[in-house]
């Protein structure tokens, strides 16, 4: 087993490789720079970042790099299938709960929020494939952290996978090619916000991705209460759930940070509807420490005999 670890994305990351063959341990190391350039492209806490520019030009045609395309792309089709729970037009909404700067620059600023209004309709953001180009409505600006992490991991599983079977894990949402190379699974911890020293399930997977969403680490004091980050867009204010953590296992990473987003937002009502896409499983853990899962999740959970 050969790896690799470094912090992007304001996160820590992990990359594995059942390998141990020199050129896995070659690949590895181009794994900090594929994430430093996708970085560079969606992080909205750098002013001259590709998407910051996109926001900044809002009502004009701009033609965007492969990777701001794909991943934009990728949040639509996640706004789609959420039927609007999870989507990308809500960096305002961000901004006026005080989610103003990257968690990995420090304590987050004690800001007041500003009024807020549901976030704009995703719907209107134009995309022209022949010139591989985007148009936000005047107003709209987009956050793809909701997405990007998912899909970085699920880019860099698909690279490795040649050099032996990999795991990917950015900062939480993880990317596994397939069975370790002795056929066994992989195992998962789920962290217990609650308890540190206990984890809340261990899964067992043989490929597919995992994500976690909530609201015990990216969350700060304000005037009005504790904020946090996963917007309700439908209010445009951090969710009003009873949930702390959302856990998904879906067959992508991109697909199981969607997926745990939207327990997170929806509670029941999430998992009942994730619980219908294939391959998709998932568990909530209230605040009281209370338990709920989809009726498929226990075939993911490690079982000791």
């Amino acid at each position: 087993m050969q790896r690799i670890e470094f912090r992007a994305m304001g996160c820590q990351m992990l990359a594995l490789i059942d390998s141990e063959h020199p050129e896995a341990a070659a690949a590895l190391h181009h794994v900090p720079e594929w994430f430093a350039t996708w970085e560079a492209a969606l992080s909205r806490f750098r002013p001259d970042s590709e998407i910051s520019l996109l926001n900044t030009d809002a009502g004009f045609w701009v033609p965007v790099s492969e990777t701001l395309w794909l991943v934009l792309e990728a949040a639509l089709e996640a706004a789609q299938r959420s039927a609007g729970v999870v989507v990308p037009t809500i960096l305002h909404a961000l901004h006026a709960v005080g989610y103003t700067r990257d968690f990995a620059a420090g304590p987050q600023l004690m800001a007041s929020p500003a009024l807020v209004t549901p976030a704009p309709d995703w719907r209107q953001i134009e995309m022209e494939a022949s010139l591989r180009a985007v148009r936000l409505p005047e107003g709209v600006q987009i956050d793809l952290s909701g997405i990007a992490k998912g899909w970085a991991a699920d880019q860099v599983v698909q690279r490795l996978a040649p050099y032996g079977p990999t795991l990917v894990d950015a900062g939480g949402d993880i990317a596994i090619s397939g069975a370790m190379a002795s056929g066994h699974p992989w195992l998962i911890g789920i962290d217990n916000p609650l308890n540190p020293d206990a984890t809340l399930g261990m899964l067992s997977l043989h490929g597919g991705g995992v994500a976690t969403s909530g609201r015990d680490y990216r969350r700060w004091q304000t005037a009005e209460g504790w904020q946090h980050h996963i917007i309700d867009p439908r209010s445009g204010r951090p969710a009003q759930s009873s949930a702390l953590t959302a856990s998904a296992v879906a067959p992508s990473a991109q697909a199981a940070e969607v997926a745990a987003k939207l327990i997170f937002i929806l509670e029941a009502a999430g998992l009942e509807q994730i619980a219908s896409w294939p391959g998709c499983a998932g568990m909530l853990l209230r605040e009281d420490g209370s338990q709920i899962t989809t009726p498929g999740w226990a075939e993911y959970l490690y079982q000791t005999s």
